[in-house]
């Protein structure tokens, strides 16, 4: 008898290995490598087999067009995103549901993912037709939520229910616009001999779900868990199978929820959509800048505002700077909302070409509110911060600045530097420090910009 080939797997990252191991190479994490058996090579895929058997007892299969055609011959005729009914989690999706495309919603437990998901299937289902699955709640709790939001669930058609044949059976029957699964962690596949949660159970409820949607024209959002270090369960496996992949953040104030993207293949990347989470659900933040920049009246030295770029608007938030006299032999370098690799390299930039010499300093940087800055216009704010903090000099509570610093001392541009300053000018800032090259060519009215072309002046300006 032949001896039936397996296979060692990491549930955390999907990652495969030829035999056991502690732990996994790809993400690090230990014990999360389990032996599963290998499929037949014969036999085709338990999700994919899922997802056809449903489709041609719908009369749906082959409704994606088979065999070899000219590229300039597909139909481009462009189909109406569906709106979601807020402009916020519509900004995150690119501008709308996309028809036929599979959003993936992670975040930790309590964020509020199946409450926002529910008050979204709630406003459409007024226009078009939804089809809710729960697995990990009973239908009687998903109405109890409804009614305790006060949502008008009239025309929600629900079901619970955890097989992935079953779904795309219910959802060939009822021939939804939009599908949602909540949890795709605790559906399961016939014919795949894991535990539901398993990478291969994952990855198979996955594809039959992406294959149903792809063929149908059917919209589907599909729940995801995280892990303990908050990234998406299984990434390497969900990730790269969908077409939109978001995380619902739970920031320093409780209140507040961030929906932050991090795949779209139907719009711009790193969007963020901001809500509040209250008695009545989700409500939708539309000016996420006021929060950020909730300061106090009398600004300290270290305090700066600043514009960053996310997805596709700015974003105003306050950065706080501490530069303190070192107690210890051992200076401390701390950044919680920035790179501390980028901080190491603007203290040699400002040594070498200011003369600025902290290297008996703590230094401590915070972006406020919890917001993660990944770009480099926030250089210059983080320079001008420092220098504020070390001579003890506050910045005006009404200026804002932004720009990238280069290893030579020079302060390069950024993109999209006019939107960043009609945003300051909105939010009723008067003063910009920004680089030369990002400076308007007509003035901003009620604004005055400090253009700058060297780190050095910034000592000037502090």
């Amino acid at each position: 008898m032949a001896k039936a080939k397996s296979m060692f797997v990491c549930a955390n990252c999907g990652a495969r290995y030829a035999r056991w191991q502690g732990q996994c190479r790809e993400c690090g994490e230990w014990n999360t490598i389990s032996e599963q058996a290998l499929p037949d090579e014969a036999a085709a895929s338990p999700g994919a087999r899922a997802a056809s058997d449903a489709l041609k007892l719908s009369g749906f299969a082959g409704a994606s067009g088979s065999g070899v055609v000219d590229l300039t011959k597909i139909d481009l005729t462009r189909r109406e995103r569906l709106s979601s009914g807020y402009p916020e989690f519509d900004r995150v999706l690119g501008g709308g549901i996309v028809q036929g495309s599979v959003v993936l919603i992670g975040g930790t437990p309590g964020a509020g993912k199946s409450t926002l998901l529910l008050q979204t299937v709630c406003l459409i289902s007024a226009q078009h037709k939804v089809l809710y699955v729960t697995g990990e709640e009973s239908l009687e709790q998903v109405a109890l939520r409804a009614a305790r939001l006060g949502l008008d669930a009239s025309h929600v058609r629900i079901a619970a229910e955890t097989s992935i044949e079953r779904i795309c059976a219910m959802a060939s029957a009822e021939k939804p616009e939009v599908l949602v699964v909540d949890s795709v962690q605790v559906t399961h596949v016939q014919g795949v001999d894991s535990a539901p949660g398993s990478v291969s159970q994952v990855r198979e409820g996955a594809a039959a779900l992406t294959k149903f949607a792809k063929r149908t024209g059917v919209a589907v959002f599909m729940v995801g868990h995280v892990t303990k270090d908050g990234t998406l369960a299984g990434p390497k496996v969900l990730e790269h199978c969908v077409d939109c992949s978001a995380i619902l953040e739970v920031g320093q104030d409780q209140r507040f929820r961030t929906l932050r993207c991090q795949k779209n293949r139907f719009g711009a990347v790193n969007e963020i959509g901001v809500f509040a989470m209250t008695d009545r659900g989700m409500r939708e933040v539309r000016n996420p800048s006021a929060i950020f920049l909730n300061r106090q009246t009398q600004v300290a030295a270290g305090s700066l505002a600043m514009v960053v770029w996310e997805g596709t608007r700015p974003l105003l938030v306050e950065l706080q700077a501490l530069v303190d006299l070192s107690q210890y032999g051992n200076p401390r370098r701390l950044s919680l909302g920035t790179d501390v690799n980028r901080l190491a390299m603007l203290l040699s930039v400002m040594h070498r070409h200011t003369g600025l010499n902290l290297g008996d300093q703590d230094v401590f940087v915070n972006v406020a509110g919890g917001v993660k800055v990944t770009e480099t216009a926030s250089d210059v704010p983080l320079c001008l911060a420092l220098l504020s903090s070390y001579r003890d000099k506050p910045i005006p509570r009404t200026a804002i600045a932004f720009g990238e610093v280069g290893l030579t001392g020079e302060i390069r541009p950024v993109p999209s530097g006019q939107e960043r300053l009609r945003e300051a000018a909105k939010q009723g800032f008067d003063v910009a420090i920004v680089p030369a090259d990002n400076a308007p060519r007509t003035p901003i009215s009620g604004l005055k910009v400090i253009a700058v072309r060297r780190v050095s002046e910034l000592l000037d300006l502090v």
